[in-house]
């Protein structure tokens, strides 16, 4: 792949960035980075990873359409062909009708492969372009322009999808290696994650009041506050509701809403909720999650359990996580 190409800067890019990031040798140790500093590192890497995936994508069309330029030369070398075969019969037809009028000496042509035009050898060339009209040289020489036209197309069509095949082996190459760098960086900020209070030395929770004008626990507040962390949040979070079961109204659960209630959330968001109730379960034993409720299921940390159908997409939990404290 050259040098320059769009590719290869955007690979150089992605190197660079995903070296910035690697683990210093114990030699040259550096400080460990802050939550801010990884936070922007794996920004920066994800920007990346995505222009070059749209980079591959762009380089995918172009082979596309140079393909179809190809399939369109084709067509149109078909249709110049099929027209000088009949531009031929109409010349043999007048040297038919010649040679019945007592005129014997008119010569045939041919349009080798090649593409070039051959001229009969006995001297005859006057009466040869006598014969052939204007309209019929023009089909000659629209036969020619199709044939430069399909092997120029098929030549470059040939290069972009040599050029696209070199480029995406070695995108999915850099594309991994970044990808690695992106999991040390996430790995990093789990490892961030901070400790609740009120763990006993059994692993079980002391209890906790409600504080602040928010009327949550303070392990409540430290699992809300991680999230926003570490999710952009589309839409509103809700936590203590009064007049209700469960944990709402102690203060110990918050709902992510993935739409704006009431509605199916869209893929992305749907995705977004399965990311937030896997992280939530991952650091339960550091927040001190209870559960989670997502799509009609419970996990209480032990695996997804269906729930029986409550009515609607709000109490199926299909529209916001549901996380409960201890």
């Amino acid at each position: 792949m050259a040098a320059s190409s769009p590719a290869a800067l955007a690979i150089a890019l992605i190197t660079a960035g995903a070296l910035a990031v690697l683990p210093a040798t114990a030699a040259s140790a550096a400080p460990k980075p802050t939550e801010s500093e990884l936070r922007a590192q794996l920004k920066q890497l994800n920007t990346k990873v995505d222009k070059l995936i749209e980079k591959y994508n762009l380089k995918r069309v172009d082979l596309a359409k140079a393909q179809q330029g190809v399939e369109t030369a084709k067509g149109k070398l078909a249709a110049a062909e099929q027209a000088l075969t009949a531009a031929e019969q109409r010349v043999a037809e007048i040297a038919r009708l010649r040679y019945q009028n007592a005129d014997p000496s008119l010569p045939s042509f041919m349009l080798p492969d090649n593409g070039g035009f051959m001229l009969p050898q006995n001297g005859s060339s006057a009466a040869l372009l006598e014969q052939i009209t204007a309209e019929q040289q023009a089909i000659v020489n629209g036969v020619i322009r199709a044939r430069d036209d399909k092997k120029k197309a098929s030549e470059e069509a040939t290069a972009l999808a040599a050029q696209v095949k070199s480029d995406a082996a070695e995108v999915d190459e850099q594309r991994d290696d970044a990808e690695d760098v992106i999991k040390d960086i996430q790995d990093k900020l789990e490892d961030l994650v901070p400790y609740a209070t009120g763990r006993n030395s059994d692993g079980s929770w002391a209890p906790q009041l409600p504080s602040g004008s928010d009327n949550i626990t303070s392990r409540t507040r430290l699992m809300k506050a991680e999230v926003g962390k570490n999710f952009a949040l589309p839409y509103d979070v809700g936590c203590f509701r009064s007049g209700s079961d469960g944990e709402h109204p102690l203060g110990r659960a918050c709902d992510f809403m993935m739409s704006t209630g009431g509605t199916t959330p869209s893929s992305d968001h749907n995705a977004l909720g399965d990311r937030i109730a896997d992280w939530a379960l991952k650091n339960k034993d550091k927040l001190g999650v209870k559960y989670v409720i997502w799509k009609q299921r419970i996990n209480l940390g032990s695996g997804w359990r269906t729930m029986s159908d409550r009515g609607s997409i709000t109490q199926n939990h299909y529209d916001h996580v549901h996380i409960s404290m201890n």
